[in-house]
């Protein structure tokens, strides 16, 4: 039912009222999206979780916390109330920080009619290890849904530079509703049916931009980092593929677009805890001065336990994890790169590749 309504407003938005968009969680990436979003005419709505927050930022029009060196539309708007937040839209894109995303969901849940609901949360379930994704289907199993994701830094986004992303769902409706929403001049919607690829993209790019901010930290050159990136690309779509995604999703936007983009900008978050872990901080150290979630510690300590499970080599992966939690000098990152053993430079080329030992 949501699907034909959405259809509908697609098929002729000249005719349609403008698309009621929800953006839950007030981060960086949540306020750029909604911005886009209020920016294209949508009647854009943040739940931010203090409302006193919210309140200030209705009156500045700045987040003052994450964004404070731009202004957000003038039509965007700003609730601390969940029910007000979510009740009678048409859209509700969630940017909750991975470890609080079912809680959330599970919140809104009494007010869910026909909405659509799409994650922005590029990280993993602490424990269970759900993608975003899953936890939509098991909180809310009636919604159609989708996952957003690609090389989207906040700042850019705010500053209007061109981007592009993917929007990923098996309904053709929400991947059109998506577009509508959030598509312009300077923002390009891309469409995939292979959620779990792109989703995994997401999630696991972020181990390896902590990676290259050490590397930064090293002053390593860019041999180094050209391998570092594409050996990355390797580990990646070799777990998502043994997680069944598509190879061939990692070859867009969601895989090495997002690598890239990640492990190339100091705006992104986990860049700069690899650069702090590289300056010789600790991680408590180096979360606490960054002052926002980096999915990627969590992702590491996950992906590794889910790898030595399956059987997946990963050699890069269990080196980070062998730095962070288990007081390896950084340097062995660069090392895991230069084990010996003969495998294929591009994945999948050599099906019948010996199997490498896990821990480099």
């Amino acid at each position: 039912m949501t699907d034909i309504a959405i259809d509908k407003k697609s098929q002729d938005p000249a005719k349609s009222a403008p698309m009621r968009v929800t953006v839950l969680g007030g981060g960086s990436f949540g306020t750029a999206i909604a911005n886009l979003a209020s920016r294209n005419g949508c009647d854009t709505r943040m739940f931010i979780r203090d409302a006193e927050v919210a309140k200030e930022m209705q009156e500045t029009r700045r987040n003052q916390r994450y964004l404070p060196d731009f202004v957000m539309d003038e039509n965007l708007s700003f609730t601390g109330d969940l029910e007000f937040a979510v009740r009678d839209r048409d859209l509700i894109l969630v940017a909750i920080p991975s470890s609080n995303f079912r809680a959330v969901l599970r919140q809104v849940a009494p007010f869910i009619t026909g909405q659509v609901v799409v994650s922005l949360t590029k990280g993993i379930e602490p424990d269970s290890f759900a993608l975003m994704s899953d936890i939509i289907r098991e909180e809310l199993p009636q919604v159609a849904y989708g996952v957003l994701s690609g090389p989207n830094l906040a700042k850019e986004l705010m500053a209007g530079l061109p981007a592009g992303t993917v929007i990923a769902s098996p309904s053709e409706a929400v991947r059109t509703a998506v577009h509508q929403a959030l598509a312009s001049a300077l923002f390009r919607v891309f469409a995939n049916t292979d959620v779990q690829g792109v989703e995994l993209g997401g999630a696991l790019k972020n181990i390896y931009a902590v990676a290259m901010g050490m590397g930064a930290a090293y002053h390593l050159g860019e041999n180094t980092r050209a391998m570092l990136l594409t050996r990355a690309l390797a580990e990646m779509s070799r777990f998502a593929v043994k997680l069944g995604a598509n190879p061939l999703t990692f070859l867009g936007l969601s895989g090495v677009g997002d690598l890239i983009a990640t492990c190339s900008s100091p705006l992104s978050r986990n860049y700069q805890i690899g650069f702090a872990l590289g300056n010789g901080k600790t991680l408590e150290e180096a979360v606490k001065e960054l002052g926002q979630t980096a999915e990627g510690i969590n992702t590491i300590r996950q992906v590794r336990a889910q790898a030595l499970a399956l059987d997946v080599y990963m050699p890069l992966t269990c080196a980070l994890y062998d730095v962070i939690y288990e007081g390896m000098p950084p340097l062995g990152i660069a090392l895991s790169l230069m084990q010996t053993g003969h495998r294929s430079d591009v994945e999948f080329v050599l099906p019948h590749a010996e199997p490498q030992p896990q821990n480099p």
